[in-house]
């Protein structure tokens, strides 16, 4: 591959800082009450553009981890020491999503245990234990049995109290049923949650089919293989997910099997445009956000969390800065949407600010 940097591929850095901003612009509208419909998530079944942003990034999470750990591997380190760098690793990015949630009020009282952030790190300590002790046979199998097994639970064992499960409505599905009985803490949805306990699993097997994307990308030298082969089963994946939701619907808020098939489908697709971009035509111009968010993607994430204080907070009078600029650009003829739109793409550039200078800087936080 003609432009890796530290065993890492541009393209990778690139697709990882893209979808960060992306997570940027759909998290941070200018009002929640107008928003174009692609930037929302999808009321229940269905998939939007929004909801292929955390599974897109999960889905990198695996990839990097198979990029990240296997020269360690042939060098046959002391896995020990390894083990103990995910696990702190992973409670350093669960602690950050408990700050975000606690920020800036810090009410310990009322406390959300799962989320964005605490599912990534939960993910990450999930598939880097795989990677390290399991081979890319057993990762797919356990992948499969965990998809079929989640399909079988929410479909058609009754539940208690419930009766038989219906996909159609969210509280008569075994997820919302474990997150109202076990999950502590604030639910999102009050009684359950979308980042809950038993839909982790699922989307575990996002982050799995990254790494065997990455064993894919490792492991073929010729680039027309390799290419060819990201693309082939980023359709194959992408198929088999529609065909599964005509069974088991696409579904983000409970992570679906067929939503992990359909959305790492689409991510490897996309992981193989930008290779062949970015990697073997190095056209790499246009990737520069890309690079700069994918470079600290945790921090920038963070980051566009904290600044809401600033932004989007009325500690200027009666309204927030969001408000004033809806007002200011709907009073000079803008449509809701499309301000609302607006001031999610210049938040999105003014995390992008402190994110260039740190990536100038050639400062790269590791969380």
């Amino acid at each position: 591959m003609s432009s890796t940097l530290n065993n890492r591929l541009i393209s990778l850095d690139a697709m990882r800082g893209f979808t960060i901003a992306g997570m940027v612009i759909v998290n941070d509208p200018g009002s929640w009450s107008h928003v174009y419909a692609p930037l929302l998530h999808a009321k229940w079944n269905g998939a939007t553009p929004t909801d292929l942003v955390f599974p897109f990034f999960l889905f990198i999470v695996g990839v990097s981890i198979a990029l990240a750990y296997q020269k360690r591997l042939d060098q046959q380190v002391d896995k020990g020491p390894l083990v103990k760098k995910i696990f702190i690793r992973s409670l350093k990015i669960f602690a950050l999503g408990i700050f975000l949630w606690l920020w800036p009020k810090f009410d310990f009282g009322h406390i959300r245990w799962a989320g964005v952030l605490p599912r990534i790190s939960l993910v990450f300590l999930a598939c880097a234990l795989l990677f390290l002790y399991t081979d890319w046979k057993q990762q797919l199998k356990i992948s499969i049995g965990i998809l079929v097994g989640y399909w079988i639970i929410m479909a058609y064992i009754p539940i208690p109290g419930i009766g038989a499960p219906d996909l159609s409505v969210p509280e008569k599905n075994w997820a919302n049923f474990i997150d109202y009985k076990i999950l502590p803490g604030v639910l999102w949805q009050k009684t359950w949650d979308p980042e809950g306990i038993l839909s982790t699993f699922p989307a575990i097997v996002s982050g799995i089919t990254g790494m065997l994307i990455g064993r894919i990308i490792l492991d073929t030298k010729d680039e027309f293989k390799k290419l060819s082969w990201v693309f082939f089963w980023g359709w194959a994946m992408l198929g088999l997910g529609n065909i599964l939701g005509w069974f088991f619907p696409i579904n983000k808020h409970i992570w679906t099997s067929s939503y992990v098939l359909y959305t790492s489908g689409l991510a490897a697709l996309s992981l193989a445009a930008f290779i062949l971009i970015v990697d073997i035509l190095s056209i790499k111009k246009w990737t520069q956000i890309g690079r700069v968010f994918g470079a600290n993607a945790i921090t920038s994430y963070v980051l566009a969390g904290m600044l809401t204080l600033v932004f989007y907070r009325d500690i200027f009078g009666d309204s927030g800065l969001n408000d004033m600029f809806m007002e200011t650009m709907t009073g000079i003829g803008f449509s809701p949407k499309l301000a609302s739109l607006s001031y999610a793409i210049i938040y999105m550039f003014i995390i992008y600010i402190p994110a260039y200078i740190l990536y100038k800087k050639k400062i790269f936080i590791k969380v």
